[in-house]
């Protein structure tokens, strides 16, 4: 019996060899080709794929299939990152965009993602309709593609679009501005996608795992704090970084670090975004943000006087959002974030670039615009927890949540709580907690923020111990 594909909160997912198959990657460009068919006249598809193992083969093989069904193709030279496909969606006019990358997730992973032509994720219901089109089994014979004579044949053409990329973010930061500011910056690409690009844009970073590495050296690439202590070591012990930035797999999603190796989180970073576009380059429009993403963004944009709303948890809901109405940001907790001016599609080297633009024109550390925005908000602690659980638990506390029977967690009593996706408890206006089970993998979150990192973990420690002994 065939294996069920499903898409999660970002593509579909699965460990390789074991359901992330040539075959199963075949059977969902299958679908894809047969939606493209009953909806466009002569669509066009760009694939690429990230670092991970057997990328090339899988963009090979979701080419065959494509070509076969008359459908023109573009395929990145080399990896790419998941802002590069959706960029070149858009610049080349394509109906579909396909990266094959399992983005932050572990090394063992690989992924399907799929994006639209106006360069940002493919809308829920048009995925929702390419997977009911999934078939059991391939219907045609990707094997015997040949790649060479489908370029010869201008079935398949060959796009650099790393190079486009770069182009794209020359013409909108002042690069120079940044590179003669003085900033001791660095940059750790995790061993994912967007390690070649910070070394052409800005030669003097200092860099780190910037080398092909599809083992990641077993550490899942996704830009925590957990999962950074070489750059947080190594910026506390040489005291010579004024600012770091570190970007996932595919370099959709944004970390950072300050001059003392602390990790900023990306509500720290969304709220420092919408500061520096509107008080430092005027503009102006709708924020839209996830559910887990903190309330005091709502405190940021009462005081600029932006309209704010909330979506569920995927990036995709936030995109659809930016392709109708005018918004300024759009963000998750998970370090995606888009913003006006650039593709409706996270990207993590972006952010970096705005908020290192940021530093050198204002003249300010990191530090120091941190500050700018506490006069606005509040200070306040962050820190998510994965909880490695059965599944059988996991289920049981989702059950237990749905039928309201946390009320206090420790000594921390709940006053308010909210479902959009997930679920979270208020316990004043400086202090929640959320529980929500990850959408792309085996896991159990619970997410928490205070005035202080102390109490944040305090709350974590509570939120375990009453859940995980019901």
């Amino acid at each position: 019996m065939a294996h069920k594909i499903k898409f999660g909160t970002d593509g579909w997912r699965a460990i390789i060899a074991q359901e992330f198959t040539v075959e199963n990657v075949a059977r969902v460009t299958e679908a894809t080709g047969v939606w493209l068919r009953k909806n466009f006249e002569n669509p066009s598809v760009v694939i690429g794929h990230d670092c991970r193992f057997g990328g090339e083969l899988f963009q090979k093989t979701a080419a065959a299939v494509l070509v076969q069904q008359g459908i023109k193709v573009y395929i990145a030279h080399g990896f790419v990152s998941t802002p590069m496909i959706s960029l070149g969606a858009l610049n080349h006019g394509c109906e579909i965009g396909i990266i094959l990358t399992a983005s932050h997730n572990p090394p063992e992973y690989n992924g399907f993602k799929l994006k639209a032509k106006f360069g940002g994720p493919l809308q829920p219901e048009k995925i929702n309709e390419i997977e009911a089109l999934i078939p059991n089994e391939c219907t045609l014979n990707y094997a015997s593609f040949n790649l060479e004579n489908a370029l010869k044949n201008e079935e398949v053409q060959l796009l650099n679009l790393e190079q486009e990329y770069l182009d794209h973010v020359k013409a909108h930061f002042d690069l120079k501005a940044i590179q003669d500011s003085g900033l001791r910056l660095m940059y750790d690409a995790m061993y994912g996608a967007g390690q070649r690009v910070i070394p052409q844009l800005l030669p003097s970073t200092k860099l780190m795992h910037c080398e092909h590495n599809p083992t990641f050296y077993g550490q899942a690439p996704e830009p925590i704090g957990k999962n950074l202590q070489d750059l947080a070591s190594y910026i506390k012990k040489h005291l010579d970084i004024d600012c770091a930035l570190a970007t996932d797999g595919d370099a959709d999603r944004i970390g950072l670090y300050d001059s003392h190796g602390e990790f900023i989180d990306s509500h720290h970073i969304i709220l420092l975004l919408i500061h520096y576009l509107v008080k430092y380059k005027g503009l102006t429009g709708k924020v839209a943000i996830a559910f887990s993403v903190t309330p005091r963004v709502y405190k940021m944009c009462e005081h600029y006087g932006l309209e704010h709303t909330t979506t569920k948890i995927g990036f995709k809901d936030i995109a659809s959002i930016m392709v109708n109405e005018d918004v300024l940001l759009g963000g998750e907790e998970s370090g995606g974030i888009a913003v006006k001016g650039h593709i409706p599609e996270r990207d993590g080297i972006w952010m970096g670039l705005i908020l290192w633009e940021f530093m050198a024109i204002s003249g300010k550390t990191l530090e120091e615009l941190i500050s700018e925005v506490y006069d606005i908000v509040g200070p306040f602690k962050f820190e998510r927890n994965d909880l490695h659980i059965t599944e059988e638990l996991k289920q049981r506390i989702i059950e237990n949540c749905q039928q309201n029977k946390f009320t206090t967690f420790g000594k921390y009593s709940v006053r308010e709580l909210k479902t959009t996706d997930g679920f979270k408890y208020f316990f004043d206006d400086d202090r929640w907690l959320m529980i929500r089970a990850s959408g792309t993998e085996p896991v159990l979150r619970t997410y928490a923020e205070a005035p202080t990192l102390e109490e944040v973990r305090e709350i974590l420690k509570a939120a375990e111990l009453t859940i995980c002994s019901e």
